[in-house]
Protein backbone atom coordinates (compact mmCIF):
# COMPACT_ATOMS: atom_id res chain seq x y z
CA UNK A 1 0.00 0.00 0.00
CA UNK A 2 1.48 3.42 -1.07
CA UNK A 3 1.90 5.45 1.78
CA UNK A 4 0.96 9.14 1.05
CA UNK A 5 2.56 12.46 3.46
CA UNK A 6 1.25 16.02 3.34
CA UNK A 7 3.71 18.47 4.12
CA UNK A 8 3.07 22.33 4.76
CA UNK A 9 5.37 24.93 3.73
CA UNK A 10 4.37 28.46 5.60
CA UNK A 11 5.52 31.28 4.03
CA UNK A 12 8.47 32.06 6.11
CA UNK A 13 9.59 28.87 5.29
CA UNK A 14 11.47 26.49 2.63
CA UNK A 15 11.55 22.43 2.32
CA UNK A 16 14.80 21.39 1.36
CA UNK A 17 13.08 18.10 -0.89
CA UNK A 18 15.18 14.67 -0.45
CA UNK A 19 14.39 11.27 -1.59
CA UNK A 20 16.72 8.68 -1.25
CA UNK A 21 18.94 10.86 0.09
CA UNK A 22 19.60 12.82 -3.07
CA UNK A 23 18.40 16.58 -3.34
CA UNK A 24 15.00 16.61 -5.67
CA UNK A 25 14.61 20.18 -5.28
CA UNK A 26 12.69 23.24 -2.85
CA UNK A 27 9.46 23.23 -1.86
CA UNK A 28 7.90 26.76 -1.99
CA UNK A 29 4.89 27.97 0.89
CA UNK A 30 1.78 25.56 0.82
CA UNK A 31 0.79 22.40 0.98
CA UNK A 32 2.78 19.41 -0.64
CA UNK A 33 1.40 16.01 -0.89
CA UNK A 34 4.43 13.28 -0.92
CA UNK A 35 3.71 9.33 -1.95
CA UNK A 36 6.19 7.72 0.10
CA UNK A 37 6.08 4.12 -0.19
CA UNK A 38 9.38 2.71 0.95
CA UNK A 39 10.42 5.56 3.20
CA UNK A 40 13.14 7.28 1.57
CA UNK A 41 11.61 10.67 1.12
CA UNK A 42 12.91 13.52 3.39
CA UNK A 43 11.47 17.06 3.74
CA UNK A 44 14.11 19.56 5.75
CA UNK A 45 11.94 22.48 7.17
CA UNK A 46 13.95 25.42 7.03
CA UNK A 47 13.57 29.20 7.54
CA UNK A 48 14.33 31.90 5.08
CA UNK A 49 14.48 34.60 8.02
CA UNK A 50 17.42 33.52 8.88
CA UNK A 51 20.01 35.20 5.52
CA UNK A 52 22.32 32.41 5.87
CA UNK A 53 21.38 28.80 4.94
CA UNK A 54 23.43 26.23 7.41
CA UNK A 55 22.66 22.42 6.01
CA UNK A 56 25.07 19.48 5.73
CA UNK A 57 23.88 18.92 2.01
CA UNK A 58 24.71 23.20 1.37
CA UNK A 59 27.14 22.57 -1.56
CA UNK A 60 24.90 19.86 -3.39
CA UNK A 61 21.67 22.56 -2.63
CA UNK A 62 23.14 25.46 -3.67
CA UNK A 63 24.58 24.01 -6.98
CA UNK A 64 21.36 22.36 -7.99
CA UNK A 65 20.42 25.81 -8.77
CA UNK A 66 16.78 24.73 -7.65
CA UNK A 67 17.28 28.02 -5.00
CA UNK A 68 16.31 30.28 -8.07
CA UNK A 69 16.24 34.04 -7.29
CA UNK A 70 15.29 33.47 -3.76
CA UNK A 71 18.93 32.85 -2.63
CA UNK A 72 22.17 34.20 -3.52
CA UNK A 73 25.00 31.60 -3.58
CA UNK A 74 28.35 33.19 -2.77
CA UNK A 75 31.70 31.02 -3.62
CA UNK A 76 35.23 32.32 -2.02
CA UNK A 77 38.54 31.42 -2.97
CA UNK A 78 40.92 31.05 -0.33
CA UNK A 79 42.23 34.50 -1.23
CA UNK A 80 38.79 36.37 -1.17
CA UNK A 81 36.36 37.59 1.46
CA UNK A 82 32.58 39.11 1.41
CA UNK A 83 31.17 41.73 3.66
CA UNK A 84 27.43 41.20 4.06
CA UNK A 85 24.63 43.79 4.65
CA UNK A 86 21.30 43.07 5.72
CA UNK A 87 18.79 45.30 5.39
CA UNK A 88 21.49 48.11 5.65
CA UNK A 89 23.18 46.95 8.31
CA UNK A 90 26.53 45.12 8.41
CA UNK A 91 25.52 41.52 9.32
CA UNK A 92 29.44 39.83 9.25
CA UNK A 93 32.15 38.47 6.69
CA UNK A 94 32.04 34.99 5.17
CA UNK A 95 35.80 33.39 4.91
CA UNK A 96 36.70 31.42 1.97
CA UNK A 97 33.92 28.65 0.93
CA UNK A 98 30.03 28.44 -0.09
CA UNK A 99 27.94 30.62 1.56
CA UNK A 100 24.23 30.24 0.61
CA UNK A 101 22.18 33.95 2.33
CA UNK A 102 18.14 34.06 1.45
CA UNK A 103 17.17 36.92 0.06
CA UNK A 104 13.42 36.55 0.37
CA UNK A 105 12.74 38.11 3.58
CA UNK A 106 15.38 40.48 3.84
CA UNK A 107 17.33 42.88 1.30
CA UNK A 108 20.93 41.50 1.40
CA UNK A 109 23.82 42.97 0.05
CA UNK A 110 26.99 41.28 -0.50
CA UNK A 111 30.67 42.82 -0.97
CA UNK A 112 33.48 40.63 -2.30
CA UNK A 113 36.95 41.81 -1.34
CA UNK A 114 40.45 40.20 -2.50
CA UNK A 115 42.86 39.84 1.02
CA UNK A 116 45.66 40.10 -1.20
CA UNK A 117 45.99 43.46 -0.41
CA UNK A 118 46.48 42.84 2.95
CA UNK A 119 45.06 46.23 3.93
CA UNK A 120 41.46 46.34 4.67
CA UNK A 121 39.86 49.62 3.58
CA UNK A 122 36.33 50.70 3.64
CA UNK A 123 34.25 54.06 3.73
CA UNK A 124 32.47 51.91 6.95
CA UNK A 125 35.50 50.84 8.53
CA UNK A 126 35.06 52.05 12.52
CA UNK A 127 31.39 50.52 12.24
CA UNK A 128 32.37 47.29 11.13
CA UNK A 129 35.35 47.06 13.54
CA UNK A 130 32.99 47.80 16.10
CA UNK A 131 30.96 44.56 15.33
CA UNK A 132 31.51 41.80 17.84
CA UNK A 133 33.38 38.30 15.67
CA UNK A 134 34.63 40.71 13.20
CA UNK A 135 38.28 39.96 15.26
CA UNK A 136 38.63 36.55 13.60
CA UNK A 137 39.14 37.91 9.95
CA UNK A 138 40.52 41.21 10.80
CA UNK A 139 43.06 42.43 13.08
CA UNK A 140 42.14 46.60 13.87
CA UNK A 141 45.44 48.92 14.74
CA UNK A 142 45.45 52.44 15.76
CA UNK A 143 48.32 54.91 15.30
CA UNK A 144 48.15 58.14 17.39
CA UNK A 145 48.65 61.59 16.74
CA UNK A 146 51.93 62.41 17.11
CA UNK A 147 53.45 58.72 15.96
CA UNK A 148 53.71 57.08 12.32
CA UNK A 149 53.24 53.53 11.68
CA UNK A 150 55.40 51.15 9.82
CA UNK A 151 53.43 48.54 8.28
CA UNK A 152 55.33 45.16 7.84
CA UNK A 153 54.30 42.40 5.82
CA UNK A 154 55.99 38.90 6.26
CA UNK A 155 59.25 41.07 7.56
CA UNK A 156 59.05 43.39 4.37
CA UNK A 157 58.09 46.99 5.04
CA UNK A 158 54.81 47.52 2.91
CA UNK A 159 53.84 50.86 4.02
CA UNK A 160 53.59 54.14 6.05
CA UNK A 161 50.59 55.04 8.30
CA UNK A 162 49.83 58.31 9.53
CA UNK A 163 47.35 58.60 12.15
CA UNK A 164 43.97 57.06 12.45
CA UNK A 165 42.32 53.44 12.57
CA UNK A 166 43.64 50.37 10.10
CA UNK A 167 42.52 47.25 9.73
CA UNK A 168 44.50 44.08 7.49
CA UNK A 169 42.93 40.77 7.14
CA UNK A 170 44.37 37.95 9.10
CA UNK A 171 46.23 34.85 7.35
CA UNK A 172 47.08 36.68 4.40
CA UNK A 173 50.30 37.07 5.70
CA UNK A 174 52.61 38.19 8.62
CA UNK A 175 51.38 41.33 9.27
CA UNK A 176 53.54 43.68 12.55
CA UNK A 177 52.93 47.55 12.59
CA UNK A 178 55.76 49.16 14.33
CA UNK A 179 55.24 53.01 16.14
CA UNK A 180 57.68 55.83 15.96
CA UNK A 181 56.77 58.85 17.86
CA UNK A 182 57.52 61.81 15.90
CA UNK A 183 57.73 63.89 18.68
CA UNK A 184 59.74 65.95 21.04
CA UNK A 185 62.09 63.55 23.04
CA UNK A 186 64.40 63.71 25.92
CA UNK A 187 67.01 60.75 26.40
CA UNK A 188 68.93 60.75 29.50
CA UNK A 189 72.88 60.04 29.83
CA UNK A 190 72.88 59.40 33.34
CA UNK A 191 75.84 58.26 35.43
CA UNK A 192 78.92 58.62 33.11
CA UNK A 193 82.62 58.02 34.92
CA UNK A 194 84.39 60.57 32.92
CA UNK A 195 88.49 61.37 33.23
CA UNK A 196 89.09 64.79 32.44
CA UNK A 197 92.63 66.43 30.73
CA UNK A 198 94.08 67.52 33.80
CA UNK A 199 93.59 63.02 35.67
CA UNK A 200 90.35 64.12 37.39
CA UNK A 201 87.56 61.62 37.23
CA UNK A 202 83.97 62.87 37.44
CA UNK A 203 80.28 61.66 37.18
CA UNK A 204 78.39 63.43 34.79
CA UNK A 205 74.60 63.20 33.66
CA UNK A 206 73.09 65.01 30.43
CA UNK A 207 70.09 64.93 28.54
CA UNK A 208 69.59 65.03 24.96
CA UNK A 209 66.47 66.45 22.99
CA UNK A 210 65.78 64.73 19.47
CA UNK A 211 63.26 64.48 16.97
CA UNK A 212 62.57 61.32 14.48
CA UNK A 213 62.44 62.92 10.87
CA UNK A 214 62.72 60.00 8.92
CA UNK A 215 61.24 57.12 10.28
CA UNK A 216 62.40 54.89 7.91
CA UNK A 217 65.59 55.34 8.51
CA UNK A 218 65.25 55.17 12.36
CA UNK A 219 63.60 51.37 11.74
CA UNK A 220 65.66 49.97 9.64
CA UNK A 221 69.43 51.71 10.10
CA UNK A 222 69.80 49.77 14.27
CA UNK A 223 66.99 47.88 16.40
CA UNK A 224 66.57 50.84 18.63
CA UNK A 225 67.09 54.15 17.76
CA UNK A 226 66.85 55.76 21.22
CA UNK A 227 69.63 53.10 22.61
CA UNK A 228 71.87 53.70 19.25
CA UNK A 229 71.45 57.48 20.58
CA UNK A 230 72.47 56.69 23.89
CA UNK A 231 75.61 55.31 22.50
CA UNK A 232 76.22 57.70 20.36
CA UNK A 233 75.33 60.83 23.18
CA UNK A 234 78.23 58.38 25.88
CA UNK A 235 81.10 58.53 22.93
CA UNK A 236 80.89 62.35 22.22
CA UNK A 237 80.92 62.72 26.42
CA UNK A 238 83.68 60.91 26.68
CA UNK A 239 85.42 62.66 23.62
CA UNK A 240 84.67 65.99 24.75
CA UNK A 241 85.21 66.62 28.28
CA UNK A 242 88.78 64.13 27.96
CA UNK A 243 90.26 67.29 26.15
CA UNK A 244 89.15 69.73 28.93
CA UNK A 245 90.57 70.47 32.29
CA UNK A 246 88.37 70.50 35.34
CA UNK A 247 88.52 74.03 35.53
CA UNK A 248 87.76 74.61 31.60
CA UNK A 249 84.73 72.43 31.96
CA UNK A 250 83.35 74.23 35.34
CA UNK A 251 83.55 77.39 33.59
CA UNK A 252 82.32 77.09 30.02
CA UNK A 253 79.63 74.18 30.78
CA UNK A 254 77.72 76.40 27.31
CA UNK A 255 80.25 75.77 24.97
CA UNK A 256 80.77 72.20 25.96
CA UNK A 257 77.26 72.03 25.86
CA UNK A 258 77.78 73.28 21.95
CA UNK A 259 80.30 71.19 20.98
CA UNK A 260 78.34 68.11 22.30
CA UNK A 261 75.35 69.21 20.06
CA UNK A 262 77.52 69.08 16.79
CA UNK A 263 79.06 66.06 17.61
CA UNK A 264 76.14 64.21 18.37
CA UNK A 265 73.90 65.89 15.48
CA UNK A 266 76.86 64.43 13.22
CA UNK A 267 76.69 60.81 14.50
CA UNK A 268 72.82 60.22 14.30
CA UNK A 269 72.19 62.58 10.96
CA UNK A 270 72.16 59.10 9.33
CA UNK A 271 69.90 57.39 11.82
CA UNK A 272 66.54 59.80 10.53
CA UNK A 273 67.33 61.70 14.49
CA UNK A 274 67.76 65.33 14.40
CA UNK A 275 69.73 66.37 17.63
CA UNK A 276 67.85 69.94 18.99
CA UNK A 277 70.09 70.20 22.22
CA UNK A 278 72.84 68.50 24.66
CA UNK A 279 72.91 69.83 28.04
CA UNK A 280 74.92 68.67 31.28
CA UNK A 281 72.48 68.92 34.12
CA UNK A 282 75.39 67.70 36.61
CA UNK A 283 79.25 67.13 37.02
CA UNK A 284 79.31 65.19 40.61
CA UNK A 285 83.21 65.34 41.91
CA UNK A 286 85.09 62.77 44.21
CA UNK A 287 84.53 64.14 47.84
CA UNK A 288 88.88 64.71 48.02
CA UNK A 289 88.28 67.19 45.02
CA UNK A 290 85.03 68.81 46.57
CA UNK A 291 87.17 69.90 49.35
CA UNK A 292 89.90 70.59 47.86
CA UNK A 293 88.00 73.36 45.29
CA UNK A 294 85.96 74.23 48.69
CA UNK A 295 89.39 75.24 49.99
CA UNK A 296 90.84 76.94 46.87
CA UNK A 297 87.73 78.55 46.90
CA UNK A 298 88.11 80.03 50.27
CA UNK A 299 91.46 80.52 49.86
CA UNK A 300 90.47 83.41 46.80
CA UNK A 301 87.79 85.06 48.50
CA UNK A 302 89.87 85.59 51.58
CA UNK A 303 92.80 87.17 49.21
CA UNK A 304 89.93 89.23 47.44
CA UNK A 305 88.65 90.28 50.28
CA UNK A 306 91.95 91.09 51.72
CA UNK A 307 93.09 92.81 48.56
CA UNK A 308 89.61 95.39 48.72
CA UNK A 309 90.51 95.96 52.43
CA UNK A 310 93.76 97.07 51.48
CA UNK A 311 92.60 99.07 48.70
CA UNK A 312 90.05 101.13 50.90
CA UNK A 313 92.55 101.83 53.71
CA UNK A 314 94.87 103.40 50.85
CA UNK A 315 92.12 105.26 49.89
CA UNK A 316 91.41 106.52 53.05
CA UNK A 317 94.65 107.52 53.44
CA UNK A 318 94.71 109.16 50.49
CA UNK A 319 92.22 111.23 51.29
CA UNK A 320 93.25 111.86 54.70
CA UNK A 321 96.17 113.04 53.51
CA UNK A 322 94.26 115.88 50.92
CA UNK A 323 92.49 116.62 53.33
CA UNK A 324 95.20 117.86 55.61
CA UNK A 325 97.19 119.38 52.51
CA UNK A 326 94.28 121.89 51.95
CA UNK A 327 93.34 122.72 56.39
CA UNK A 328 97.07 123.60 56.16
CA UNK A 329 96.96 126.15 53.38
CA UNK A 330 93.97 127.51 54.33
CA UNK A 331 93.78 128.69 57.84
CA UNK A 332 90.03 130.00 57.92
CA UNK A 333 89.33 126.15 57.16
CA UNK A 334 91.23 124.86 59.47
CA UNK A 335 89.42 127.00 62.33
CA UNK A 336 85.87 125.74 61.31
CA UNK A 337 87.38 121.94 61.56
CA UNK A 338 88.33 122.62 64.60
CA UNK A 339 84.47 123.87 65.34
CA UNK A 340 83.60 120.84 64.11
CA UNK A 341 85.32 118.91 66.39
CA UNK A 342 84.28 120.85 69.36
CA UNK A 343 80.57 120.48 68.68
CA UNK A 344 80.98 116.61 68.65
CA UNK A 345 82.97 116.79 72.12
CA UNK A 346 80.39 119.25 73.81
CA UNK A 347 78.09 116.57 72.85
CA UNK A 348 79.54 114.21 75.45
CA UNK A 349 81.46 117.01 78.10
CA UNK A 350 80.70 120.13 79.33
CA UNK A 351 82.73 122.82 78.06
CA UNK A 352 83.38 126.65 78.53
CA UNK A 353 85.06 128.37 75.48
CA UNK A 354 87.28 131.56 75.85
CA UNK A 355 87.87 133.38 72.70
CA UNK A 356 90.64 136.03 72.35
CA UNK A 357 92.24 137.40 69.48
CA UNK A 358 95.50 135.28 69.75
CA UNK A 359 92.54 132.37 68.45
CA UNK A 360 90.41 129.71 69.43
CA UNK A 361 92.88 126.88 70.14
CA UNK A 362 94.76 128.94 72.39
CA UNK A 363 92.35 129.75 74.97
CA UNK A 364 90.35 126.57 75.28
CA UNK A 365 89.62 125.28 78.58
CA UNK A 366 87.77 122.54 80.00
CA UNK A 367 86.15 122.23 83.01
CA UNK A 368 85.14 119.26 83.89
Amino acid sequence: MARVRLIKIRAQERGLYFRDREFVGVLRPGRHILVDPLWKVRVDVVSVRQVFLQHADLEVIARSGALGAEAQVVDLKQHERALVWVDGRFAGICKPGLNVLWTVFHEVKVEVMDARAVRFEHEALSMILAQPGVASCLEAVTVDEGRIGLLYVDGRLWDTLRPGAYAFWRDAGKVRVGHIDLREQVADVAGQEIMTADKVTLRLNAVVTFRVVDPVAAASQVDDHVQALYRQAQLALREVIGTRELDSLLADREGVAAQLVGLVRERVQALGLRVDGVGIRDIILPGEMKDLLNRVTEARKAAEAALITRREETAAMRSQLNTARILESNPTLMRLKELEVLEKVAEKAKLEVVLSESGLADRIMKLL
